[in-house]
């Protein structure tokens, strides 16, 4: 069953500030790596790659930063509950609401790459309980549903 609750969305500064305080609650540094990473992510409107991410610190910086340090971080990020990885793009975005843990459901618009997340515990709920009848210990439930967005359709 699905509880109702309000989430505290954050955007630009607030959002870096609400991203440093869950890493340091976890007990990890917010590096400048790891702030100017999710930072870079935070920028994108649409899932970013490793890539994509990489190309923008590196701009940003003005020298090369490797993708693979890019992946280590985001890994960390998704792990924090700081992103989202979009598994169908291998692509991430960040989660404009940190500091709530839910499963989440990607509805991605195969015209124009847009992917808007939903918090749905009951669904995910059901795949997990589908998961345990079947013997299985689910930890991370991905739902993605592909297909066009309102204003794509």
């Amino acid at each position: 069953m699905s509880m109702a609750h309000i989430h505290h969305s954050r955007e630009g500064e607030s959002l870096s500030v609400a991203a440093k305080a869950s890493m340091e609650k976890s007990g990890e540094q917010w590096t400048e790596m790891r702030a100017a990473v999710f930072e870079a992510l935070a920028s994108f409107d649409k899932p970013a790659s490793a890539y994509d991410i990489a190309d923008k610190v590196s701009k940003d910086q003005g020298r090369r930063v490797a993708a693979n340090s890019v992946y280590r971080i985001l890994d960390l990020l998704v792990g924090a509950n700081l992103a989202r990885k979009v598994e169908s793009a291998n692509a991430y975005v960040a989660n404009d609401h940190p500091d709530c843990l839910h499963d989440c459901i990607f509805l991605i618009c195969d015209n124009c790459g847009q992917a808007t997340h939903l918090d749905d515990d009951s669904l995910s709920g059901g795949v997990r309980d589908a998961a345990k009848k079947a013997g299985f210990a689910p930890e991370r439930p991905v739902i993605e549903v592909r297909g066009r967005c309102g204003d794509c359709a």
